[in-house]
């Protein structure tokens, strides 16, 4: 999943399309991610030490990665991919502008030369 906690999101299908909005919690075995303000849901609560008072609580349930697409720097909606840097290292990068969005693996070490004999 090319999809990180802190990235801003757009989402392109089902009931909240068009909102936009920051990943809180991604959930890798299921392909859902939670964003801030998008599909929320009323929970009914009873009363208890903890909520006094009870009631609705509002929270944002997850939705399917593939409903959101990644809000690049220049404000458009785009794919991510993924590239090598020149130090061997892998970072995440905007489709449709190139721009890269933050490095994902370390660059691999070097290994030493064999020892002669």
């Amino acid at each position: 999943m090319r999809i990180k906690v802190g990235d801003t999101v757009k989402v392109v299908a089902g009931d909240d399309k068009g909102q936009t909005g920051k990943v809180v919690r991604v959930i890798r075995d299921k392909d859902r991610v939670v964003v801030e303000g998008v599909s929320k849901v009323h929970k009914h609560v009873k009363r208890s030490q903890k909520n006094p008072q009870g009631g609705r609580l509002s929270m944002e349930t997850p939705i399917h990665v593939s409903n959101v697409m990644l809000v690049a720097p220049n404000g458009e909606t785009t794919r991510i991919g993924v590239r090598k840097t020149a130090d061997g290292g892998k970072e995440r990068f905007a489709r449709n502008g190139g721009a890269s969005l933050g490095a994902i693996a370390p660059p691999k070490k070097k290994k030493a030369a064999a020892a002669k004999k």
